[in-house]
């Protein structure tokens, strides 16, 4: 999550020393300032787990040219998000539509005034935090605060692919609040709303690992992805799930099964050997929910 203090990155590309040096003084005051000598350099630093915010390229290098990074960058999802400001000698209209078709968002031409420069970075840094921001919200469940089904979806695309890749597991834990709708005919909505934002904080307070997933899937659903889990510890996390709600002690004098609110969580497994698609692995998470609001309630159980 973006917040004030955050310091944006800027990377700078260049392979004349003297050009990295005036553009490292006129931006280090704001930003935190990489530098890279060549394409090859370039590509490892905005490949990196910390990528830059803004990347300033040189068109003429070496072995590989802006151009080429660019368009490297611009091919792979981990980096095409990434803005790139060209900033060349090349000064002919062709040279700059060429570079802005490659996917660059502006152009600065050599010799470039130090003002402009910061001018125009920081407008593009200002623009790319906003979209960061605005990203970021449109993956938050606005109720709860927790991630949405959005987030969800994309979440387990990126994870099953890495689960195939690392010959890893997931286990995917679908939750769902009982007896919701006497609860919300009988205490109001306002208090509903309530209750669904207790629970998920309950989930994802739960939930330890950076690398797991808790989001509000619908209405009173919510799901969690595991990564790479062994089959006892996704059992377990379900069961801890189901007790941090229980503890929770929300009044719920219109359950039928307790006098406070419970949930019902239903647990689907897959190891490398499994040919589960995600669709099924979810599909299978869904039928162990429906079990154990079948078994009684307040309770898991799983496919394994």
């Amino acid at each position: 999550m973006i917040d004030e203090t955050y310091v944006p990155t800027i990377l700078v590309v260049d392979d004349m020393a003297a050009n990295i040096a005036i553009l490292s003084d006129l931006l280090k005051e704001n930003y935190k300032v990489k530098i890279a000598n060549s394409g090859k350099r370039a590509l490892e630093l905005a490949r990196a787990k910390e990528k830059p915010d803004l990347i300033l390229l040189d068109i003429e290098m070496p072995r590989m040219s802006g151009y080429d990074v660019c368009q490297e960058l611009k091919a792979s999802s981990n980096t095409k998000d990434i803005p790139i400001i060209f900033v060349s000698a090349k000064t002919s209209a062709n040279d700059e539509e060429y570079g802005l078709n490659l996917g660059a968002i502006d152009y600065i031409k050599k010799p470039f005034h130090p003002a402009i420069v910061k001018i125009r970075v920081k407008n593009h840094i200002e623009l790319k935090l906003k979209s960061a921001k605005l990203e970021e919200l449109s993956m938050c469940d606005s109720l709860t605060g927790i991630s949405n089904r959005r987030f969800f979806e994309e979440a387990l695309e990126k994870k099953y692919k890495e689960m195939q890749r690392d010959n890893g597991t997931l286990a995917l834990i679908m939750v769902d609040i009982d007896f919701f709708k006497p609860y919300n005919d009988n205490y109001g909505h306002w208090q509903g709303d309530e209750a669904l934002t207790k629970v998920a904080r309950a989930l994802k307070k739960t939930i330890k690992r950076p690398t797991d997933v808790v989001a509000r899937y619908g209405g009173e659903e919510f799901v969690i992805i595991l990564k790479n889990p062994d089959k006892e510890g996704a059992k377990k996390m379900a069961n801890s799930l189901v007790e941090a709600v229980r503890e929770l002690q929300l009044e719920h004098k219109f359950s039928s099964i307790a006098k406070h609110v419970t949930i019902s969580a239903g647990v689907a497994f897959k190891e490398k050997e499994s040919l589960l698609s995600k669709e099924e692995l979810l599909k299978e998470a869904d039928e162990q929910l429906y079990r154990a609001k079948e078994s009684g309630r307040d309770r898991y159980c799983a496919a394994f």
